[in-house]
């Protein structure tokens, strides 16, 4: 019975031991940075981008010039993003933030999508802007309101969310996110435009329309 008790206490240790290594992770960097070296592409990562030789780190590994410049948003949307992520700053690789700009055109839209990796922090520079998240099932509450120059909104981690130009002017607006690379879903182009396509069928019963309309949708998705 002795020898019983005792295998099981070693079975727990084990499998606690082999939990807590999966779930373990450092809590803070462990160096002062670790800058993306875009040449190195086969070094093993883990969650960011291979580091460059901390001896050859220049300032411009840490700089970006141009959120000055509005995007141009003649479009279908009416809006255009100007990223500053990992990919325009390799000196963010593992720090866990990134940024954008965002310009609309009048009632331009950036249309429901969600970032995976990141909650966003937004404030409007000019005009006025609605914005909104859907919460989850089961509820699907709609958190809205219509923003003024200078005013800040939060997008949680994950949730579909929006922006829609109400003024009489264009606008625009700087964001932060809690990723070096936040990625980006887009509701419309994920669903109706996703290599390869999901079956008609199942869409037009998803959206409880006619297969008609899913071709019209994916047709004029194809011409954006």
């Amino acid at each position: 019975m002795a020898t019983s008790f005792i295998l099981f206490i070693l079975s727990v240790a084990f499998c606690s031991s082999i939990l807590i290594t999966v779930l373990s992770y450092e809590p803070a960097p462990l160096q002062d940075f670790c800058v993306a070296d875009a040449t190195n592409q086969g070094t093993v990562r883990v969650n960011g981008m291979a580091c460059k030789n901390p001896l050859f780190v220049q300032a411009d590994d840490f700089y970006y010039s141009g959120l000055h410049v509005a995007g141009d948003t003649q479009n279908s949307y009416g809006y255009r993003i100007s990223p500053v992520s990992v990919y325009q700053i390799p000196g963010l690789n593992t720090l866990g933030l990134s940024m954008m700009r965002i310009d609309y055109a009048l009632w331009g839209a950036n249309p429901p999508h969600k970032h995976p990796r990141a909650t966003e922090i937004l404030t409007v520079l000019e005009g006025t802007l609605q914005v909104g998240f859907i919460t989850s099932d089961p509820q699907n509450r709609l958190i809205t309101k219509v923003l003024q120059r200078g005013d800040v909104f939060v997008f949680p981690v994950g949730l579909v969310h929006f922006q829609r130009n109400m003024g009489h002017t264009n606008a625009s607006a700087i964001a932060a996110l809690s990723s070096q690379n936040p990625g980006v879903i887009s509701i419309t182009n994920s669903i109706f435009g996703s290599t390869p396509p999901i079956a008609t069928e199942i869409l037009a019963q998803a959206f409880q329309v006619d297969n008609k309309t899913v071709h019209l949708i994916k047709k004029k998705l194809m011409h954006m």
